[in-house]
């Protein structure tokens, strides 16, 4: 486990998103935010963030437990957060 971790890596390896890329440009279209402040993809993350997260009509408000940025099976992926 890393201590920070880009954002945009670290929805892609929880699964939230298909590709880094898709990742990155819901970042930049304001979809994701770190304690309800709009963030670059280039933005760390750490332990104990919560992040809102829209992907068409579903929002997901999530704390990050794990920075790890390995994306593993969908099981091992939800570790890395606990859902709100």
């Amino acid at each position: 486990m890393t201590d920070k971790v880009r954002i945009d890596k670290w929805l892609w390896a929880a699964r939230f998103f298909r590709t880094r890329a898709l990742a990155r440009d819901a970042i930049k279209g304001g979809k994701v935010q770190i304690e309800g402040v709009r963030v670059k993809p280039g933005r760390s993350l750490s332990v104990g963030d919560r992040l809102t997260i829209r992907k068409g009509e579903d929002t997901f408000v999530v704390k990050v437990e794990d920075t790890g940025d390995r994306r593993l099976s969908a099981t091992l992926s939800a570790e890395k957060y606990t859902e709100d």
